[in-house]
């Protein structure tokens, strides 16, 4: 354990003691214990090399090259809650994991549960975090989804990218070169992908249906702005203590 804790200390975690203890409960045998610690140490995040991120106190499987759901962004699942009715529709639209869809669902009365990812790695991580509790598609945001589900969408879930392109270079290490770009990458400003899942939005939406997204600060004005323009009524949420800003979109 020393030796670890002082490997992983060198190689800058910044809570070594803590990270040392799970990559110990993960690894089977020796020889995976040296892996995990050096895959570590060489920069992939801790998520993917233990094979499970925390999420709305769930476990979800995280596998290597996908997006690690991030601790913000439970208060967009918190915001979905209060406007999921009993025997929603649902969909996690750039699922990823599919951990949005799946705390939802333990949090919420979902009737029904829909999830796509463009990602191949990302739709088979989300089919075994989902299980049976879930259809999970793969296409390009609404063209993965079955048509039948047009206009009976009560909550589109969309953790859509948001970073600028030209950004990407300034990400830390873990994401910029451990997860899939098209999982980080927004377009010229950011909101590229956002553009196109407001536009097709008011098709798929149930009336009085929810689009929610997460974004920063810095671009709530301009996200707002883009879902105006397709016709939602939008309102913001905002938790500072987890520096999470959400969008809440309705038809």
């Amino acid at each position: 354990m020393p030796d670890i804790v002082a490997t992983l200390r060198a190689a800058g975690c910044v809570f070594a003691e803590e990270e040392a203890e799970l990559i110990l409960a993960a690894a089977d045998t020796p020889e995976q214990l040296a892996a995990m610690v050096g895959r570590r140490a060489a920069g992939e995040p801790l998520e993917q090399v233990v094979g499970w991120a925390e999420f709305c106190g769930l476990r979800i499987a995280v596998d290597p090259g996908v997006f690690v759901p991030r601790r913000r962004t439970e208060f967009l699942v918190e915001q979905a809650r209060e406007v999921t009715p009993v025997g929603a529709v649902v969909v996690d639209l750039c699922c990823g994991t599919g951990a949005l869809g799946r705390a939802l669902s333990a949090a919420a009365p979902v009737g029904a549960l829909h999830a796509a990812d463009l990602d191949p790695a990302a739709v088979a991580c989300a089919r075994r975090n989902l299980a049976e509790a879930a259809t999970v598609h793969q296409g390009d945001l609404f063209d993965a989804l079955p048509a039948e589900l047009r206009g009976r969408v009560d909550v589109l879930l969309a953790n859509v990218p948001y970073v600028p392109t030209a950004e990407i270079a300034l990400l830390p290490t873990e994401a910029r070169d451990h997860e899939a770009r098209l999982a980080l990458d927004g377009g010229s400003d950011g909101l590229a992908v956002l553009r196109r899942v407001a536009a097709g939005a008011g098709d798929w939406l149930r009336p009085g249906g929810h689009l929610l997204f997460e974004t920063s600060e810095r671009q709530v004005a301009r996200a707002v702005a883009v879902v105006t323009t397709a016709g939602l009524t939008a309102t913001v949420a905002v938790d500072e203590d987890l520096d999470a800003t959400v969008v809440l979109a309705a038809r």
